[in-house]
């Protein structure tokens, strides 16, 4: 798999560009393709982390100008070490790589904060190039039902990292209750969410104990009539009885501008924003969105453990062919390539 994917990749950075490869590993059809051309199985949620770690070691920064940071479980957390020495090795400024790992840590935050679902991430892949450009791939597991949710990024089309950033986000399960800050319908309450923390944290706290009575013990009394209706509810979105006062002490020292700089407050999480967004509610009128931001629905979530045979023979020619086509086009013949686009024009005529 290794193999074949740098041959894929080296082909496809030399015809297109490292922003083409980015604009398609954004693309969640596209990446589980790739995975399907490499040999993994189409219906299987590991063909993230595996596509992804094969990526991670088929690349070289300094042959390909791109590189891939993170990953799963552990292996993501050193995402922002490998960020700034990838950063050392582009020869980026000291700003460049803060921003990069600011963008790497606000992705991985907004999807496991912002957005609250049931699916806590536990893999973060940060693809980045030479020209400080970057996407990101990451995904979370369901441990209600074991489905995957996986998230697409693109830098190209973050304006703001607290209003619909993604490039697609995609599960085979759409809830019918999810919390969605970033949702365009959510902009008056993160105003108001922003307004409220910038109060003295005595103030957040009996606002929070106003809207506890002592009967409540789930937010399904004050979600959509609709949703209130469903069996399914939402555990995680259950009110919160304790929050972290250190980070809400220095959310008000700190006074956010906005709700993208409150969610980048160290220590403020799943519970505080969503606090914050019911006091928006119950106490201002201020509604989030209660829409799940899937907008692509096919299977990821298989487990069954059984991939899809590998043809070794075909693999072997596949890796053959392309591996000279590179050889041959790096000394100024490029009619294998050709030749191969000629060969993919007709099979898709047949």
């Amino acid at each position: 798999m290794v193999r074949l994917a740098r041959e894929i990749v080296t082909v496809m950075i030399d015809e297109y560009g490292r922003d083409e490869f980015l604009r398609r590993i954004s693309d969640p059809f596209w990446f589980q393709c790739l995975g399907c051309v490499l040999g993994y199985d189409w219906h299987s949620s590991g063909v993230t982390t595996v596509l992804t770690g094969v990526l991670k070691s088929a690349i070289d920064p300094e042959e390909q100008g791109l590189a891939v940071c993170g990953g799963k479980g552990k292996t993501s957390m050193r995402a922002p070490v490998e960020i700034s020495h990838v950063g050392e090795t582009f020869c980026f400024s000291t700003d460049r790589i803060e921003g990069l790992r600011y963008a790497s840590r606000m992705s991985a935050k907004v999807d496991t904060t912002a957005i609250q679902v049931g699916y806590p991430l536990y893999h973060h892949a940060f693809f980045v190039t030479e020209d400080g450009k970057w996407a990101v791939v990451q995904q979370g597991m369901s441990v209600r039902d074991r489905t995957a949710r996986r998230y697409h990024w693109l830098s190209d089309h973050v304006k703001t990292f607290a209003v619909e950033p993604h490039n697609a986000v995609l599960g085979d399960v759409k809830r019918e209750i999810a919390l969605n800050m970033t949702a365009k319908e959510s902009e008056g309450c993160r105003k108001t969410s922003t307004d409220i923390i910038k109060g003295e944290p005595r103030k957040v706290m009996r606002m929070l104990k106003s809207i506890r009575p002592a009967h409540q013990k789930s937010l399904q009394e004050w979600m959509p009539a609709e949703a209130g209706r469903k069996e399914y509810v939402i555990d995680v979105l259950s009110l919160p009885h304790n929050l972290n006062w250190e980070a809400m002490k220095r959310a008000y020292e700190f006074q956010p501008r906005n709700y993208e700089e409150l969610l980048g407050i160290r220590g403020i999480g799943p519970a505080a924003v969503r606090a914050l967004a019911l006091i928006s509610d119950l106490i201002y009128g201020e509604k989030p969105s209660w829409e799940d931001p899937v907008k692509y629905s096919f299977a990821v979530g298989g487990k069954d453990g059984v991939p899809f045979p590998v043809d070794k023979t075909a693999y072997d020619v596949a890796i053959e062919v392309l591996e000279s086509a590179i050889k041959q086009a790096k000394v100024g013949d490029t009619e294998r390539i050709n030749a191969v686009k000629r060969l993919r024009n007709f099979t898709k005529q047949k």
